[in-house]
């Protein structure tokens, strides 16, 4: 039987490409995996594993989730569904976030999203940067490439958190940057493996080939 994954759509950018991405992953994956595009809190409760994307606001990501797919998403994660988040997929599994003050994100990690430190640098923060984690390193990290393997970013803000959830950073100006996240089987980056190129692809094919 092949495994469901849920692409969740958060009405946001960058569906298309994590999609492409995705379904190059899978054929090289070596199983039987179907990719469902969709929003609805009916395929989040269904689906093996989960990848969330998003390259947009706070804001429109959390109203994505309303109607109930907020408590699916959680629900799921409570079960031990394996996601994967990219860009907003990340920054919605913590409590809240400076771009959108009052409004409230998963709460799976303690802590807010902040904007970036724009001191002697561009922001958005756009670009190739090299990546830092912990020792000995996530697997889907070291999917990425060894220690400084380079990933492409696209963002404003990034997590703060006291949780040692943080697997892996980078160096952005002033920035210490919160590259990707991890706890039990929820893993998300800041980055975009779909715009990291072989890495990248790498990484979300080690996911689907072995999800957290």
């Amino acid at each position: 039987m092949a495994m469901q994954v849920a692409l969740l759509d958060l009405g946001v950018g960058n569906m298309h490409s994590v999609e492409r991405a995705l379904a190059v992953a899978a054929s090289r994956s070596g199983r039987s995996v179907s990719i469902l595009r969709s929003a609805s809190a009916d395929a989040i409760v269904k689906a093996d594993a989960i990848v969330a994307p998003g390259q947009g606001g706070f804001a429109s990501g959390a109203q994505a989730l309303a109607g109930g797919v907020a408590e699916a998403l959680l629900e799921a994660l409570r079960r031990g569904t394996p996601y994967f988040g990219i860009c907003l997929g990340l920054q919605l599994l913590f409590e809240t976030s400076a771009e959108a003050p009052g409004v409230s994100g998963l709460g799976w990690f303690s802590g807010t999203v902040e904007a970036l430190d724009p001191r002697g640098v561009k922001i958005p923060h756009m670009g190739w940067n090299q990546i830092e984690w912990a020792s000995p390193g996530h697997r889907l990290l070291r999917a990425l490439g060894p220690q400084g393997a380079w990933a492409y970013f696209v963002h404003s803000y990034h997590a703060h958190t006291t949780d040692p959830v943080v697997c892996a950073t980078a160096t952005h100006g002033n920035n210490r940057v919160t590259a990707a996240v991890a706890r039990d089987q929820v893993f998300a980056t800041q980055f975009h493996p779909e715009k990291s190129q072989a890495g990248g692809l790498a990484m979300l094919t080690a996911f689907l080939e072995e999800p957290l």
